[in-house]
Formats: structure tokens, sequence, C-alpha cells
């Protein structure tokens, strides 16, 4: 029996603002009460390693079956991007929100960083969003000659977002992942709107065809592999798997009797289902999840 006077607050925000059915609400607290106590007993600083690790020690349980560990996730999900993330972006509301100026750089990545965390955002997409707001500040020390007074104002973000179109001829889309980047640091982190970007030289999308291999195109392509590789290369284009949901796949996530395979915090940290596909049946059953058993 769980008491209702586990982290009463996080209950009382989940019922308030209808994230969760009531029924449910004191055991994600719960989940939520165990991770911090996980969290205490390792003292780690980055919190996106140790929801990791505890949602791995969860997994290592015989006792925890695999939909608690799903509603463990979805409980710390809550507390971290809706709950506590929310705490987190109004103390940098107001006076206390950094001055957005130029000297404020390592301060504003560190906070870039923390945020995008609690958002939950991909690995890559940190990595990305950090390097284009770098990049940033780097064009605004070359226009400021290094100025640590210069404010970052959205005109700035124009013209990055120009050069970039003029100067180094990017593609549409690495424009666009420069964009959104910024409009989080802007938005995110400074708490500047950054909606009147209409003067910004975009860098125009031409028609593209998309290039599809044919049946025997692939097949003569699977005359050319073995073993392991071969069983990768059939899920991936069997089941449309992306390469780290292929790499993170795991003997539980398959459903031999339905012929689905279950991807687990798939792109946007959603679950979905994609077919199995059938000439991969009998390696996965004759243990093709054992590294030693295909000759790589």
């Amino acid at each position: 029996m769980i008491p209702e006077a586990v982290l009463p607050d996080f209950q009382d925000f989940l019922l308030s603002q209808k994230l969760a059915p009531e029924k449910n609400v004191p055991y994600l607290a719960n989940w939520v009460s165990k991770f911090l106590a996980f969290n205490n007993s390792k003292g780690q600083a980055d919190i996106g390693q140790t929801v990791a690790e505890f949602l791995n020690s969860l997994e290592a349980k015989e006792n925890i079956e695999d939909w608690q560990v799903r509603q463990a996730g979805e409980a710390l999900r809550l507390y971290l991007n809706h709950f506590k993330g929310s705490e987190e972006l109004k103390t940098l509301s107001g006076k206390e929100r950094l001055a957005g100026r130029l000297s404020d750089s390592r301060k504003l990545l560190a906070e870039m960083k923390k945020l995008i965390r609690l958002k939950h955002f991909a690995y890559n997409t940190e990595l990305a969003y950090l390097d284009w707001a770098e990049r940033f500040f780097a064009y605004m020390r070359e226009i400021t000659k290094g100025d640590p007074d210069a404010d970052l104002t959205p005109e700035a973000v124009q013209k990055f977002l120009s050069h970039l179109a003029i100067t180094k001829r990017v593609a549409a889309s690495t424009q666009n992942q420069a964009f959104n980047a910024l409009l989080f640091l802007f938005r995110d982190v400074l708490g500047i709107g950054l909606s009147d970007l209409g003067k910004t030289v975009r860098t125009k999308r031409g028609p593209k065809l998309p290039v599809v291999l044919s049946i025997e195109e692939v097949q003569n392509i699977f005359k050319h592999m073995q073993g392991l590789y071969l069983l990768m290369a059939k899920l991936l284009y069997g089941s449309g798997l992306r390469l780290m949901e292929l790499a993170r796949l795991r003997v539980q996530d398959i459903d031999f009797d339905s012929n689905i395979i279950v991807v687990r915090s798939g792109k946007g940290d959603k679950d979905r289902t994609t077919v199995l596909p059938h000439s991969t049946k009998d390696d996965l059953k004759k243990g093709g999840f054992h590294e030693n058993y295909f000759r790589i």
C-alpha cells in the first residue's frame, strides 16, 4: 500500500494539471520518491545519467515488470520535465534571469545544457544545440570585436542566420537546426522571443527526389553481407528502425507471435510498434542477440 503523503506537492500538481489518472498519481509519486533516494545515494550531478542508471537498476530486478519500468520512466518525465522543470524556469524569470550579454556565454551554455536535460531532449540534439550556441557566440565576438558587454539580441540572430545562408552557404536543414537551437537559447534560457525574423535570408530548399532501391538491388546488397551485419541490415530495411533504435533493441522488445517489434523511447521519447520482418525470425530465435553466435 502506497501512502498518499508521498510527495504531496507533486501529487497535487499532477491532479491540478490533469497529467495522470487519479488512481495512478500515488504510484507515480512513489517512483519519484524511490528515484530521489537513489539519486541521493549516488550523489551525481548529471541527472540524465542518474535517471538511466535508476531505470536500468529496475530492469535488473526480477520482481519488477516491464510495465512498471515504463511507469517509473513516465513518473520521472512528469517530475523532471513538468513539475521540477516549471520550477526551474520560474527561478530564471525576472531579476534572476541572466542578462544576455556576450560575457555570460559560459553561464548561458551551462544553463542551456541543464534545461535541455530537464526537457529530456535527445543527446544528439543536446550536442547540436550547444554547438550552434557556441558558433553564435563566436560570431558575436567577431562582429563586436570581442566586446564583453555586447547584448545578445534577436537582430544578432537574424544576422547570424543570414551569414550562414550567404557566406557559409549552408543547406536549408542546417540553417533550420541553427534557428531551432538559438530559439531555445533565447526563448527558454533568456526569455526573449524570436518571432520577428522576417528579414532573415533563408536558404532555399530545392525539390529533391528520394533515392529508392529496387527489391532486386536490395537483394544484391544482402548477398554481399553475412552474419550479424546481414541480420541488422534486414531489420533496418524490413522494419524501418532507426540506427540507434536498432542498437538499443532488446530480446523482450520482440513479439514473435504477433510479428511486431516494440520500440522503446524512440524519437521524441515515444514508444511505438513496427513490423518484425519474417526473414529475420529464425536467426533471432537461434540467438541473434548473442555476439558470439554470428561470425563477423
